[in-house]
């Protein structure tokens, strides 16, 4: 069946069978709004002398460590980097490694994560199928954790429907009991409606009367409901809380006094609000022509999402509010200026101050990096710079985490997002935003800043292609030929049109702009002539052929 959340039934048994000691282990977690629900199986590797603790670790450091690591990343990155973490560990203690499978269940999809030569299989229909590989040859365990720091994990997503069954085993067990004995206990143990740990029981102990000589673990997680994956449902849950009409001064809304408008425009209003106890926040609320906007909604439900878990200096921070029936956020009042305001009022700044601004935006931008956030709408609108000069991001709505497309209710964009002018090329001609764009973003930011225009002109078509390939305009071209010819090298590296050819990380365009890269330097004067100067150079082309030309003429 389909419902509103993932609703998920385990069972398992774990026993030692003809052994000592139970090297194996399993362990599981309730679904997690963001980081859904987990199973997880390990079996200690026995040449080691800490086979039993290697896999007890495993498993439950798997389970903690992933739902640790924050909601913004993806499964697969969140997985792979609590594997790899336990990798490291498991191969600094001398006699501890295990073999590990897991399955994550997020929204619709089954993320199955496997090392070694434990299992999962899943039934679903009647159908039985193993969903890993064995990573053995002639029956010797050729990966596993603790094994090798050069870490090799298989990664496999599958969609989830309701009644699927996964099945997770260690080699006890299959390798014992055929694939086809384990389908049918699972499958007429399940018509008998027997609970999910006695079909485990009932499976182990098959295992060991077949002869198994090894520890047995058997862990089921079936699937008993799905998330709804409706976009009107999604609208639904969006406007579920209502848009609050335009306030006056002194009007209250959920205990928040209106002072006055901050700003109001076609999307959203600001208001600079009073709390019960005197202070002074920033309430946002949605402009009511955007109540039928689900993108729009989305974001700003997102934006207060991810200001509440954002914690720097450089970015507004949202703040809690109470449960309302109205659709708003509210946040810390930043006083100052906005940083397009700062450019009016400084149209030629000097070096260093720009530099130290630029600085403050990029270790802000850092602050979304690290949680592997990109801001796709970086501009001077959506910076302030407050009383002591200090530049902070003041809004995030249209940031994404590649975590939120993994949500069973996400609503998709239909275009790209982010100002003209701002927007990265590769963005306009529909690739995915990456880290590269806001570093581009702040590339444009920082000459503007300098110049007061932009490195591009605007194309004369509309067509995105037209974005592509214009050429950059000098600062000197722009009015600033007082600057150093390695600053503009900077930047037109930060704003080149091809993301690969731009900076890798923020923290070397800060770097470039506060003293010579001898490396671009070197590079600008072997440039050939097409690249250093285009323009001069189909001058020249054409004063050469028209040259050509008379001369022909003259000659015949």
């Amino acid at each position: 069946m389909h419902g509103a959340e993932l609703g998920i039934s385990y069972g398992g048994t774990s026993l030692a069978g003809t052994r000592a000691v139970n090297e194996d282990a399993f362990a599981a977690a309730p679904p997690d709004r963001m980081r859904g629900a987990v199973a997880v199986i390990a079996d200690g590797v026995s040449s080691g002398e800490q086979a039993d603790k290697a896999s007890q670790t495993t498993v439950t450091e798997f389970i903690d460590e992933y739902l640790a690591t924050p909601e913004t990343w993806t499964v697969k990155a969140s997985a792979a980097r609590v594997l790899n973490a336990l990798n490291r560990w498991l191969c600094h203690h001398d006699g501890m490694a295990c073999t590990t499978s897991a399955v994550i269940a997020k929204g619709r999809t089954a993320h199955v994560f496997h090392v070694g030569d434990s299992r999962v299989y899943r039934l679903r229909n009647g159908e039985f199928e193993q969903l890993t590989r064995d990573h053995r040859k002639q029956a010797m365990l050729t990966n596993a954790l603790g094994m090798d720091l050069d870490l090799e994990v298989d990664y496999l997503a599958e969609d989830l429907a309701p009644d699927d069954v996964f099945v997770l085993t260690t080699d006890g067990v299959h390798d014992a009991l055929p694939a086809r004995h384990l389908r049918r206990h699972v499958s007429c143990a399940l018509l008998s409606n027997a609970t999910l740990e006695s079909v485990s029981r009932t499976i182990v102990d098959a295992a060991l009367r077949r002869g198994s000589e090894d520890n047995v673990s058997c862990l089921l997680v079936r699937i008993d409901s799905t998330p709804d994956e409706d976009i009107d449902e999604a609208h639904r849950r969006l406007t579920r809380q209502a848009i609050p009409p335009v306030l006056r001064p002194d009007a209250r809304i959920d205990g928040y006094r209106v002072l006055r408008a901050i700003a109001s425009g076609a999307r959203s209003h600001l208001y600079l609000v009073e709390d019960p106890s005197g202070r002074r926040l920033a309430l946002k609320a949605p402009s009511e022509s955007f109540a039928e906007d689900a993108v729009y909604l989305d974001g700003f439900l997102r934006e207060e999402w991810i200001g509440k878990r954002i914690s720097h200096p450089g970015v507004m921070k949202v703040l809690p509010r109470p449960e309302s029936r109205f659709l708003y956020l509210v946040a810390e009042h930043v006083e100052g200026v906005s940083l397009r305001q700062w450019m009016l009022d400084n149209p030629r700044p000097a070096i260093d101050e720009v530099r130290r601004l630029v600085g403050e935006i990029a270790k802000a931008l850092r602050a979304f990096q690290r949680l592997q956030i990109v801001h796709r709408d970086l501009k001077p609108e959506n910076v302030m710079v407050d009383r002591d000069g200090n530049a902070k991001i003041v809004d995030f709505g249209t940031a994404y985490a590649q975590g939120f497309d993994e949500l069973d209710q996400a609503v998709r964009e239909p275009h790209p997002v982010g100002s003209v002018g701002y927007v990265a090329p590769e963005c306009l001609l529909g690739q995915p935003a990456t880290h590269a764009a806001d570093i581009y973003a702040l590339g444009v930011v920082a000459y503007e800043m300098l110049a007061g225009a932009l490195p591009y002109k605007p194309p004369l078509a509309r067509d995105a292609k037209a974005y592509v390939n214009r050429p950059y305009t000098t600062l000197a071209k722009a009015g600033r030929d007082d600057l150093p010819r390695w600053v503009d090298l900077a930047l037109a590296k930060a704003t080149a049109h091809n993301p690969q050819s731009r900076y890798e990380a923020l923290s070397e365009l800060v770097t470039d702009l506060a003293r010579p890269n001898p490396e671009l330097v070197r590079r600008a004067e072997t440039a050939p002539l097409l690249e250093k100067n285009p323009t001069l150079f189909w001058k020249l082309v054409s004063a050469t052929l028209a040259g050509l030309l008379v001369l022909s003429l003259a000659l015949g």
